[in-house]
């Protein structure tokens, strides 16, 4: 199991660096960054960073001591993609957000108890064929438990984080279009279920998003999708495939130059 977490980890980093592949559907007008909101992408935590997905717990409680101390403002995603369908203000200056993918444990263990204490939301994009499985994961219950405090959303990253690049190219038509259909329904209803909750939200495995994929995720009822591309969200970005900042152990110098285009609002 840890070497396939490898891997996944070395193939994440590989595909942040790749040239966008996104088309028109992803937001591109970089004159507006000044006025974006970065949304922040971890995946897990802990003591020592093992591999490059995994941030200190003592970097990333640095970084939130950061935010308070230098005026930003944490918003939920939820508030973020209200704002783009209209239902509510734009966010104050210096806003960000806080989401996590995949639903490692040290979420429950290290991640959720910081963020209780600075009380900042942040949402979880998870897969659910892990959940209350794998060993690497959390439970069910531990993800009621930190949806009942309000600090957590949690919202779908498929139902076992598919590679649906690769899916493409080694599946029939028919057969890619019913694994694009049931992983992201099955994954929607499967939290739905589980946490009593509205699944509307879907962050992309390996922020792989095209408009095929835009469409499908559409009908199967999300109204904002979120890939991998290091720029703030800008008001022009379209809600179906927002940028995240992938945050790696390489990051901890970075992350206030990270943060810059916020602060010059």
């Amino acid at each position: 199991m840890k070497a396939i977490v490898l891997i996944l980890s070395a193939l994440l980093v590989f595909l942040l660096w790749l040239p966008s592949t996104r088309g028109e559907s992803c937001g591109k007008d970089l004159s507006a960054r000044s006025a974006g909101i970065p949304i922040l992408l971890y995946h897990r935590f802990g003591p020592i960073a093992t591999d490059p997905m995994t941030v200190t717990t003592a970097v990333f409680e640095s970084q939130l001591q950061y935010l308070s101390s230098n005026g930003y403002v944490v918003i939920s995603l939820r508030q973020l993609v209200d704002y783009y369908l209209g239902k509510r203000p734009t966010p104050p200056i210096k806003s960000l957000v806080l989401t996590a993918d995949d639903g490692h444990k040290s979420l429950y263990t290290d991640m959720f108890p910081l963020l209780k204490q600075y009380r900042v939301p942040a949402t979880l994009f998870i897969y659910p064929s892990a959940i209350s499985n794998a060993t690497y994961a959390t439970t069910w219950d531990q993800l009621k438990e930190m949806k009942e405090t309000g600090f957590i959303d949690v919202q779908s990253h498929t139902f076992w984080h598919p590679n649906f690049k690769k899916d493409k190219e080694r599946l029939k038509p028919s057969e890619y279009e019913h694994l694009v259909e049931m992983q992201l329904k099955k994954s929607k209803e499967k939290i739905e279920r589980e946490l009593d909750i509205k699944v509307d939200m879907l962050a992309w495995p390996f922020g792989i998003c095209n408009d095929e994929l835009i469409n499908k995720a559409l009908e199967a009822g999300y109204v904002a999708t979120f890939t991998m591309e290091r720029r703030h969200a800008c008001a022009t970005d379209n809600i179906r495939c927002l940028p995240r900042y992938l945050i790696t152990h390489s990051d901890k110098g970075a992350f206030e130059r990270i943060l810059i285009p916020a602060s010059g609002r």
